[in-house]
């Protein structure tokens, strides 16, 4: 494996990579979640670039920038052991310059469920997402479904800006107990993240409800909110089609129902795909 810290040293790097290019961008703290993109990138390229960059432009003001987990020596190992080929670890300053040219998140699907709790977090997000997809030069580029608005925006952005490389959504992994992992799980002590299984209950009861025929959105809200009681606080249930537009009624093979919570010092996500 090949680590490079500045653009230049990227593009050198790429030049002995011939035929096509899985990605597979993170912001490091690398776990289970993240090592499942990397194997399916491996898998089904045949070269994979990673990338780790703990963005700062997609955090807000009063966000955990300076907390969030970094575990570089942890995660060069695991690229390692998964045969990743470039793993490219640049510094701020060669992903931005002080007078920088913005793209902006769409009015309407950037700035609702997430947008809305984060205004300007998508703005942010696709900024450097589009940086890394250029200078990848990526065929294929791996994101989760777990966070499943910026896996929608990016797939808008690529098409919008007309971009040459496939968007891969990949399964959300979960640990034993049916918690989404996420770098922000380390926040928690091991009795919040017990509290932090009643994301993924809900979830279950939605599906278990839809799987007896109850396809009224209201009436699934409803109990899912019940079973959220232990989070300290609920920001949103949603239920929408996979254009993001609510829904009144359950439509099966074209909704989302996601969840965003507090439990202690983390905001969680969740959602399923009906």
């Amino acid at each position: 494996m090949i680590i490079v810290h500045t653009i230049k040293e990227l593009q050198e790097a790429k030049k002995a990579l011939k035929g096509s290019i899985g990605f597979v961008p993170t912001m490091g703290a690398l776990h289970q979640g993240h090592l499942s993109l990397i194997q399916k990138a491996r898998a089904e390229n045949d070269h994979l670039i990673v990338s780790i960059f703990v963005n700062p432009t997609q955090f807000l003001e009063g966000e955990d920038l300076d907390a969030y987990p970094r575990r570089e020596e942890a995660d060069r190992k695991i690229c390692t052991l998964a045969k990743v080929d470039i793993l490219f670890m640049p510094t701020i300053d060669q992903m931005y310059e002080a007078d920088e040219l913005r793209i902006g998140a769409p009015a309407i699907r950037g700035y609702i469920l997430e947008g809305h709790k984060r205004p300007g977090h998508f703005d942010g997000m696709l900024q450097i997402v589009m940086k890394l997809l250029n200078l990848s030069g990526a065929d294929n580029a791996y994101f989760g479904k777990k966070d499943a608005q910026q896996l929608a925006l990016i797939a808008q952005m690529v098409k919008n800006y007309f971009m040459d490389v496939n968007i891969i959504p990949c399964e959300i992994v979960r640990d034993e107990k049916g918690l989404a992992l996420s770098s922000r799980n380390a926040y928690m002590s091991e009795a919040e993240k017990v509290r932090a299984l009643c994301l993924s209950r809900s979830l279950k009861r939605a599906s278990k409800l839809i799987m007896g025929g109850k396809l009224d959105v209201s009436a699934i809200k409803a109990e899912m909110m019940e079973v959220l009681k232990e989070a300290d606080e609920v920001e949103y249930v949603a239920i929408v089609d996979r254009a993001f537009r609510p829904l009144e009624k359950v439509e099966i093979g074209n909704t989302m129902i996601l969840v965003a919570a507090w439990i202690g010092k983390p905001r969680l996500i969740d959602n399923i795909w009906i």
